[in-house]
């Protein structure tokens, strides 16, 4: 870190990350927060920094991280369990005051370091309000009078504060019935997209790749995030998807196939097996490999129950002309 060893001692036994810039920004960040005002500490910190660009990079994202409230209150109970209770009357000097930060520092370098390894799902997990697992659907009131439907494996985010109505899709698909309020917008927003209505009902599923919006009743102004001047006015059987480069023109679908996982079912029609296998990963809570790749090709045909994604992926591939053989941990090979 380019600091003495008399001004941050390194205990032997301290989390080490396995990225070395990583490393270097946790203690940083920890030597920092020990007497944030010193401005010796902060030049040197800028010094450092200022070596490599690198170091800049991984110090935003522990930040990003840090300041996070569900991060912060599980480094501060994490903190107090490692370093024991502390006594805000009079200052703890000494040998007792540099053990009790080096326990703190190293809760919350654990915790840093393991959350940069799941960096995309506790995001979202932290962001979001509702989550649901894999194979689950649940339907949701909302505090404005509207419902949401969550498909599998999906997050979202709520904003109602201040008379807004803003939802943020994080991961996967929701249906929302939206109840009618000319003075106040619903908002819903994707990866790459935004919907906009007073009262419909609609759908949108994001990945990161793209967003589609179907709308089913209403109206719905979709428009780009990044370029909102890019917009799609959407009239009911009519879907649309955004990317990071631009937005399709709307095309009308029939609503009953993509939306079949509302009344717990999918609807498979003259896909490739290999397609079809790929909606239904998402319901399964398991691993599918196609070792078949002329059954993978093979257009077929279905509807299935959701609740059982093992009876329906079995099917389809016996379908195809293909034989299903299940491995420990819930791993199916299509051969």
């Amino acid at each position: 870190m380019g600091r003495g060893q008399e001004d941050n001692p390194k205990p032997a036994d301290r989390y080490s990350h396995p990225d070395p810039v990583t490393d270097e920004a946790l203690d940083w960040l920890a030597y920092l927060q020990d007497e944030p005002d010193d401005p010796a500490r902060r030049l040197a910190f800028q010094q450092w920094l200022a070596g490599d660009p690198v170091r800049e990079e991984a110090v935003t994202r522990l930040e990003r991280m840090r300041a996070l409230p569900s991060l912060r209150e599980a480094t501060r109970q994490d903190a107090a369990r490692v370093a024991g209770p502390m006594r805000t009357p009079a200052p703890v000097r000494g040998r007792h005051r540099a053990s009790r930060m080096a326990a703190m520092a190293a809760a919350a370098a654990l915790l840093l370091g393991i959350g940069l390894y799941e960096y995309p799902a506790l995001m979202i997990r932290w962001q979001a309000d509702y989550v649901t697992a894999t194979g689950v659907i649940r339907r949701i009131a909302l505090p404005d009078g509207s419902s949401m439907t969550l498909n599998t494996a999906s997050a979202v985010a709520l904003d109602f504060a201040g008379g807004r109505r803003q939802v943020t899709l994080l991961q996967g698909e929701a249906f929302f019935e939206v109840r009618k309020d000319a003075d106040r917008p619903f908002r819903v927003t994707g990866h790459f997209s935004d919907a906009e209505v007073k009262g419909t009902a609609f759908a949108v599923r994001t990945d990161e790749s793209e967003d589609s919006v179907l709308l089913t009743r209403g109206a719905v102004e979709v428009s780009r995030l990044s370029d909102p001047r890019d917009g799609r006015l959407l009239v009911p059987g009519q879907m649309v998807e955004a990317t990071a480069s631009g937005l399709s023109d709307a095309v009308a679908v029939d609503p009953n196939r993509p939306l079949a996982w509302l009344d717990g079912r999918i609807v498979v029609s003259d896909q490739p097996l290999g397609e079809a296998l790929g909606e239904l990963r998402r319901y399964f809570d398991g691993m599918i490999v196609i070792a078949n790749r002329g059954a993978a090709a093979t257009l077929v045909n279905g509807s299935f129950r959701l609740s059982d994604p093992e009876a329906a992926i079995r099917t389809l591939a016996a379908s195809a002309g293909a034989a299903t053989t299940r491995l420990p941990g819930g791993l199916l090979i299509i051969r």
